[in-house]
């Protein structure tokens, strides 16, 4: 297995003595079950908000409930993802502002894109909220998430982008530490981690802090640290879980125990250790060749698209509203009827998203840095290694990560 370290470089960095010392190669090994995985992730949630939209009476409520009534629990694999897939894609030498401007070109212009839809649906349609000046600044800046009440304003599962924007803000630091820290300083890492999403689903659970844990960025930040510090693990080749169909057993079954917890932030302890054994087996999956349904080509090439179809599906759901209603409730064979329109267009949607938008934009932003960087001569006959060039890391971070 590659082993690698992974740091940021700050102007004063340079001069300090690290305590770990290892090879880094320029790119870790691509891992496409964290793509496949993310998919599905993002259709739990989108099962959630078709659920929360009443497509479904009677028998089908009650299936779409027991299916995807802990769909809001896929933000706390998102966020578990990006914080081991950010880990584990940072290149070596890499600095704050190159990282951040990176993410930037992730990030903002799919958000910009859906943000100006929703404000367009808010201001032609019927049952749309209009959001007032000051959130939709807060959400376009990403700072909305800090403030309960705003925190669904404008484009509604761009919250979790708020919690993100924070995170990255973070990382280079967090990045640092891992280093120092070693395989030791990094499980202790995630053990405290988890740690912290107990103690504040507690808190949250007995009402001791007046802000809503599920939303506040600064509460999701140990769910990316775990992330994190288990993609150190695994960097570091020390990483002993159980395999992938056992981890996805646990985190099956947490995923079915939420609804007996309270709901909201408390509910994230019944899956965060799952969700992490669960990316930590895809990821040595693919390290060692071993069976993977989540690195299927299409699984795979739907989870590139995923980051777009999360940020364009609720709005097509509440675009549907002035056709459906509020509430329909239909019968099953008219619920599966509209949950498929729904799913058809919110996919092809985010198809032209990431086709016309996401891929386009990134590579507007990123491309004079890129064309500065001189590349290494190679050999014509050598094997070219499956290693991660810069849009298929941006391929596998872990951006669309939302539920309501």
């Amino acid at each position: 297995m590659t082993t690698a370290t992974t740091a940021f470089r700050t102007p004063s960095a340079s001069s300090t003595t690290t305590t770990t010392t290892l090879h880094e190669p320029s790119s870790p090994p691509l891992l496409p079950s964290l793509t496949g995985l993310r998919w599905m992730a993002a259709l739990l949630v989108f099962g959630l908000h078709v659920r929360n939209f009443g497509y479904f009476d009677g028998t089908g409520n009650r299936i779409a409930t027991w299916a995807f009534g802990a769909g809001a629990n896929g933000v706390s694999f998102f966020f578990v993802l990006s914080g081991f897939v950010l880990t584990w894609s940072t290149r070596p030498n890499d600095r704050a502002l190159t990282f951040w401007r990176r993410r930037f070109a992730r990030v903002f212009p799919v958000h910009l894109v859906t943000a100006a839809l929703a404000l367009l649906m808010a201001c032609t349609l019927a049952h749309q909220s209009r959001p007032t000046v000051p959130e939709a600044v807060a959400n376009v800046l990403l700072v909305h998430s800090w403030w309960h009440p705003w925190w669904q304003s404008l484009n509604p599962v761009s919250w979790s982008l708020a919690c993100e924007a924070f995170f990255y803000a973070a990382f280079p630091l967090l990045a640092l530490l891992l280093r120092r820290l070693g395989a030791r300083g990094s499980a202790l890492l995630a053990g405290a981690s988890v740690l912290a999403v107990l103690a504040l689903s507690w808190a949250d659970t007995h009402h001791w802090l007046t802000q809503d844990m599920y939303s506040l960025p600064a509460a999701r930040l140990p769910e990316f640290v775990l992330g994190a510090a288990v993609a150190r693990l695994v960097l570091l080749d020390r990483w002993r879980g159980p395999a992938l169909e056992a981890s996805l057993a646990l985190a099956t079954v947490g995923y079915f125990l939420v609804p007996q917890v309270t709901p909201g932030y408390p509910a994230t302890t019944c899956t965060i250790i799952g969700f992490a054994l669960l990316v930590a087996a895809a990821a040595g999956a693919d390290l060692h060749g071993l069976p993977s349904l989540w690195r299927h080509r299409r699984l795979v090439r739907l989870g590139e698209l995923s980051f777009a179809f999360y940020m364009v599906h609720l709005l097509v759901l509440h675009a549907a509203t002035n056709l459906l209603g509020t509430t329909p409730r239909f019968g099953v064979p008219m619920g599966l009827t509209a949950t498929a329109v729904a799913f058809g267009v919110s996919l092809g949607l985010s198809w032209v998203l990431y086709e016309a938008v996401e891929r386009p934009a990134r590579r507007l932003l990123l491309r004079k840095r890129r064309g500065s960087r001189p590349r290494p001569a190679r050999p014509a006959a050598a094997p070219r290694p499956a290693t991660a060039n810069h849009d298929t890391h941006d391929a596998q971070d872990s951006q669309a990560a939302e539920a309501d």
